[in-house]
């Protein structure tokens, strides 16, 4: 399957009795979201590494074709510069290795901070992480890397490690809609920042997180506008990872499900 859809999560209390039966026993939350959909964006290892017995849980708990994406660590990402904890993120990578086919690419996340001054930091960075031979994707969040000569350097680095590049789509919580009783988790979600989107292929895959609107139509033309990109990714044989987030996480199943539903209307590759 060249499309995965998935959250940013898999546990969260709020999914019972909707996307998992009623009563569902959180310990049975990994094994049931992996049923509905085919990749999740691993938040968790941003906060805290797990240990072998917590990766062997996930391998006992879904099947060998889903997909994890974990996060560095935010003492990784978070600290400056890269290059000093190139050995902590060689590390992560192998403790993240025994998930074999369920591994799918790792994601860094740099912050506002690392700017494009930055460069040749993440350019060893990541020939020190080419060694692991496992996917890496990473999001750049100061806007300067958004200028074109800027944007250009970075996707010839990216590339040349064939290293994928994170699409952060949050237009839709910027849109001028009625929050209404969202008004808060909205507010704290646009905390995130608007940036341009960059559709440049680096790697054999791209990663794409979306952040939706809790009201479902808000979404519509932005989903509507990605089900013709995905469509035209697939016929280039990309394989896509695509992240459905929301400011109230009670909607991202619903969301994704709808993109899902929709690209299936729309295309001829059979999901």
């Amino acid at each position: 399957m060249d499309f995965l859809i998935g959250c940013a999560v898999w546990s969260h209390k709020g999914w019972v009795g909707e996307l998992f039966p009623p009563k569902t026993r959180q310990s049975q939350f990994l094994q049931l979201y992996s049923q509905h959909f085919d990749t999740v964006e691993g938040n968790t290892t941003f906060y805290a590494t797990p240990n072998s017995q917590t990766i062997n849980r996930w391998i006992e708990q879904t099947s060998p074709k889903f997909k994890f994406c974990p996060k560095l660590p935010r003492h990784i990402t978070h600290n400056g510069k890269l290059q000093p904890l190139i050995s902590q993120a060689l590390e992560f990578a192998e403790i993240m290795r025994p998930l074999g086919s369920r591994l799918g690419p790792i994601f860094a996340q740099l912050p506002p901070s690392y700017h494009p001054h930055y460069l040749e930091d993440l350019t060893v960075f990541l020939a020190a992480w080419k060694q692991t031979q496992l996917p890496l994707a990473v999001e750049v969040r100061h806007r300067d890397w958004f200028q074109p000569i800027n944007s250009l350097n970075l996707n010839l680095c990216l590339e040349a490690y064939q290293v994928g590049r994170v699409i952060l789509d949050t237009r839709p919580i910027y849109t001028e809609a009625t929050d209404g009783e969202f008004w808060e988790e909205m507010q704290l979600e646009r905390k995130k920042p608007q940036l341009p989107i960059d559709f440049s292929l680096t790697a054999p895959f791209t990663f794409v997180r979306f952040i939706s609107h809790p009201i479902l139509e808000v979404n519509l033309p932005f989903m509507q506008e990605w089900v013709i990109q995905i469509q035209a990714w697939l016929q280039d044989a990309t394989q896509i990872y695509f992240f459905v987030h929301c400011p109230q996480e009670d909607f991202s199943p619903r969301n994704a499900k709808y993109l899902q539903s929709l690209l299936e209307i729309e295309s001829d590759f059979g999901f």
